[in-house]
């Protein structure tokens, strides 16, 4: 049974990891590199699969104790709020509407979670696996401790995932075995969209353009797309035409959505906007708009200024 069935694209990437394991040249730490929604995390999970039955295990008790995610032998580490002291995932967090502004983050106390696993040998495999998500959202302080830990890892292998290179510490890219991923053609898009049920995608050229070949992204930003009134979403599809509207769509977005929304609405407005007029001034506006958001700004001011500029340029 192939492990990397349920993959579809990155041929390169399935290759590297099957030699590395045909050989036996599996490396003390990967970095898997590409953009967020086009097979990362699937492929570490189908990879920690054909690991975890080298020792002639059977595959369907590992696929399904990785399913449950209590696999004595492997740590998957996310980024993670920090709420009256304890530390929440990002699902975990929505699970218990918790609202927070920061992005989550890994810390330097999930690193020393890290270390104390990879202190005990494995349990059933040949060897312990630790898996960071996001590994770009690693605080300095969580980024220096963790190349202590690549320096001498034992008897394991740790998976960084991270959209590019230049996302994490050098001295961290240096230790790793670097595994590129690509956003997928048009037809393996459709295919994934199709197999995950989601088809409808396939009729909003404006999320599939945000995705820009990331199936993951595409769903994302449907589900974000649900999130917004259609009344409110329709009346964006053309800059404000007065001094009104723009004050009055601004008010509606402050009250209407929420910080991680409004965010995604910047994506759409950009596509959007460039779709209808084709005009750079408006795109560099609404990165302007992102960047104030991403520094706390009012969100309210930040869109009142951004739609009066569109008000000001017609």
């Amino acid at each position: 049974m192939d492990s990397f069935a349920p993959l579809i694209g990155q041929t390169q990437a399935v290759e590297l990891l099957k030699q590395a394991v045909a050989k036996n040249r599996i490396a003390p730490a990967y970095l898997f590199v590409g953009s967020a929604g086009i097979g990362r995390s699937l492929t570490a999970r189908c990879f920690l699969e054909l690991l975890f039955t080298q020792n002639n295990q059977d595959i369907a008790v590992v696929r399904s104790k990785l399913e449950k995610g209590n696999h004595p032998d492997l740590l998957w580490v996310q980024p993670t709020y920090l709420h009256q002291g304890k530390l929440f995932s990002a699902q975990e967090a929505a699970e218990k509407g918790l609202k927070r502004k920061a992005p989550p983050i890994i810390r330097l106390e999930q690193i020393r979670q890290i270390t104390e696993f990879l202190g005990r040998p494995p349990l059933e495999a040949s060897k312990n696996i630790v898996v960071l998500e996001q590994a770009e959202t690693m605080a300095e302080s969580a980024a220096n401790a963790l190349l202590k830990t690549l320096e001498e890892p034992g008897k394991a292998t740790l998976i960084l995932i991270a959209p590019t290179p230049d996302s994490i510490l050098t001295t961290l890219v240096s230790r790793c075995q670097k595994i590129p991923f690509y956003c997928l053609d048009t037809a393996s898009m459709s295919q994934v969209l199709a197999l995950s049920g989601h088809n409808e995608i396939l009729n909003h050229p404006t999320v599939l353009n945000i995705a820009a070949g990331s199936p993951g992204k595409a769903i994302e930003a449907y589900q974000q797309m649900q999130n917004i009134p259609d009344n409110l979403l329709s009346s964006f599809t053309q800059p404000p035409k007065s001094y009104r509207s723009a004050l009055e769509l601004a008010k509606q977005i402050d009250k209407e959505l929420d910080n991680e929304t409004q965010l995604w609405l910047v994506d759409y407005l950009q596509q959007s906007y460039w779709q209808n007029s084709r005009q750079p001034s408006i795109i560099k506006q609404l990165e302007n708009t992102r960047k104030a958001l991403l520094c706390y700004a009012q969100p309210r001011l930040v869109w009142e200024c951004m739609f009066l500029s569109l008000v000001v340029s017609r």
